[in-house]
This record gives C-alpha cells, structure tokens and sequence, in this order.
C-alpha cells in the first residue's frame, strides 16, 4: 500500500477537487491511500490558510512517518514563505518520501534538493484535475509513485535533470532555497507572462546557471498580448541567453502548465520510489 499525504503549501483547493481525486484513486488505484490534509481547504486571503497553519500541515505530513510522498495540491503563490522554516522542522522521516508538484510547489523542491530531503519530483499536482485532461494528469503522477516510468519526460536520460516554472527558478536565485545545478540539464517553463518579462527571467536566471549540463525550454503558454511586438519568440530568448552565458540550448521539452505536463524526477531518474 502506498500512502500519500496532500496538503497545499501555497493555495487551496476545494471539497470538489478532494472527492474528484479520491474517486479516481479509488476506482484505479488501489494500493494508494489518499490522505488530504483539512489545511488544504483553508483559506486566509490568497493562501490556503496563514503562513503558521501551511507550515504546521507541510511539517506534520513530512516528518509522519506512515506516509511514503506528499503529494503538494496546488501552485499560486505562498511556498516561498514557509520554505526554509519547513525544511528545519524536517525530521529524517522527511528523507524517505517522494515529493511531487510544480509551479509554485518549485521553491520547495528546490530547497528540498539542495538539502537532500528525499526525492523532489517535478509533477502535476491534485488541482490539475480542473484543467482539461487533467484525469489523466492526475493519473500520470498516480501510476509514477506505483513504479510506473512511462509519464517521464521524453529526453530525460542519464544526466542529472530539474524542472521548474521560470519565475520560481529565477526568483530561487541567491537565496538560501537554491539548489546547486552543475552538470544538471535545467528545464524550465512558464505561463501568462509577458514576452518582455519572459526576456528578464532569462536575463537574471541564465547569470545564475554556470556549469549546468545544459537548457531545455518547456511550453510558454497564455503569453498576454502587449501594446506592441516583442520582436522575439519564447525560444528566440531563451536561445538568445544561453548564447551570451555560454549555456549549451537543448531544445524543447514536454512540460508547462497544462494536463499534458511531463514528470521530471530530480537528479538522476533511477531514484527510488515507494513501491
């Protein structure tokens, strides 16, 4: 029996999403346990409850040695406040579960990567079941934690590999929540951003990634229409800054916001996983 614990670092969910998810698990899985955690419904403001209440659930799902992942429920916003206080309430329970999400969930997988906490996994979280398609995506990161490979990103091989939301990653830089990444393949993705903002992540993010195996560029999606042309496209600028910073550009890869979204396990993809 695999045992999951859901609870949102950054943004709630609603009843609706729990029973969708709990449904599907119960129907196609069953040899996991879905346990949701009540601070997932919380709401203060934007957050799924206050800074206290998102890090006391993310504390006691890590360190709750019954659980074999956390399963993170949804992105938004709220991570980065909570991120290094979580990980040094982490006890060494924390270091024998996988953990899965993206977008906003980055912050934590990256903090979790630099401190070597168990197995950070860039996947789709509980709340993709409203996106189109987003039983499947739910699936996807269901039948990861059973063993099953075929939901990994194509051309993840045998180099070490992260994955994250452009912002996250560039906004990560220099603080202490930035994982190393030399000799990493770095893949990123971003949604409803301008072009132009799309050039600044790059500007700051591409200075930050010295040594790094390599780039590649995930789907850039509900790009907002500007008063005038960029000049450029998403690929163009990511070229365009892995050229200046001498970082090799590998070409696409099959993540972003969206159902389809890839799973990209952190460091090398032979990492253990409950079974």
């Amino acid at each position: 029996m695999i045992r999951i614990a859901v609870c949102a670092p950054s943004a709630p969910i609603l009843p609706e999403d729990a029973d969708r998810v709990h449904a599907l698990a119960a129907a196609e899985f069953p040899n996991v346990e879905l346990h949701i955690h009540p601070q997932s419904f919380a709401v203060d403001g934007h957050f799924a409850g206050s800074d206290a209440q998102r890090l006391d659930a993310l504390v006691e799902c890590a360190n709750d040695p019954t659980f074999d992942a956390v399963w993170f429920a949804r992105g938004g916003y709220g991570a980065c406040r909570i991120a290094e206080d979580a990980v040094r309430r982490f006890d060494r329970n924390a270091r024998n579960k996988t953990w899965l999400g993206y977008s906003d969930a980055g912050y934590l997988l990256g903090a979790l990567y630099r401190e070597r906490i168990g197995h950070p996994v860039h996947a789709p979280m509980l709340a993709c079941m409203r996106r189109e398609g987003g039983d499947e995506a739910a699936r996807r990161a269901l039948r990861f934690l059973n063993g099953d490979r075929s939901g990994i990103e194509p051309s993840v091989g045998d180099r070490p590999t992260v994955a994250f939301n452009l912002m996250t990653l560039a906004m990560l830089c220099g603080t202490p929540l930035m994982p190393g990444l030399a000799g990493h393949v770095v893949m990123v993705e971003e949604v409803s951003e301008h072009l132009y903002a799309i050039d600044r992540l790059f500007f700051h993010l591409t200075a930050h990634l010295g040594g790094v195996a390599g780039l590649r560029l995930g789907r850039v999606s509900d790009v907002p229409q500007n008063d005038r042309e960029f000049g450029a496209t998403a690929e163009q600028i990511a070229r365009h800054w892995c050229e200046r910073h001498a970082i090799a550009y590998l070409g696409s890869a099959d993540i972003g916001h969206d159902a389809a979204n890839k799973i990209v396990p952190f460091g090398l993809a032979a990492a253990p996983q409950p079974q």
